[in-house]
């Protein structure tokens, strides 16, 4: 009998796959523990579609991510930072604040995306990778500079 799997089943497989297994097993556990139901053209059809829409909503997503990386590939962003009289800043620059100036620019960067070994502590120019899609990534330059 060939069931949909509604949640993930060690042996059989993972949630939205359509595995074919024994009749007894389908009726008995699989479909009255709410785990699968039977798969009928409907269902198959249904599952098939929703594949697709997947599928297509990945891909514009990762062209709208290889367009932005495009955009930001070598792009020079300031951040303004108080310092003390021996020119020492006082904080630091963290992905937030990095991630906040590319929003007022124009770019919808989350700072989960903005990869930083340590936050920024001294007055300098710093290379910042944006990981901005799986496998996709910008290299931006951060200028801090003194306000």
């Amino acid at each position: 009998m060939k069931v949909l799997l509604l949640q993930d089943v060690k042996p059989q497989g993972k949630k939205g796959e359509i595995v074919d297994v024994n009749d007894g097993y389908a009726r008995n556990f699989l479909i009255r523990k709410g785990l699968a139901k039977e798969a009928t053209a409907a269902v198959i059809n249904e599952t098939n579609q929703r594949r697709a829409a997947d599928e297509k909503r990945k891909a514009e997503e990762l062209a709208a991510a290889k367009a932005t990386a495009q955009e930001l590939e070598g792009k020079v962003i300031e951040i303004g930072i108080r310092c003390g009289e021996n020119g020492k800043p006082f904080g630091a620059v963290t992905s937030k604040e990095i991630a906040d100036v590319l929003t007022r620019s124009g770019y919808d960067i989350d700072k989960k995306k903005v990869v930083l070994k340590d936050s920024i502590k001294l007055v300098g120019n710093y290379q910042v990778e944006l990981k901005l899609y799986t496998g996709v990534s910008a290299t931006i330059t951060v200028a801090v500079r003194p306000l």
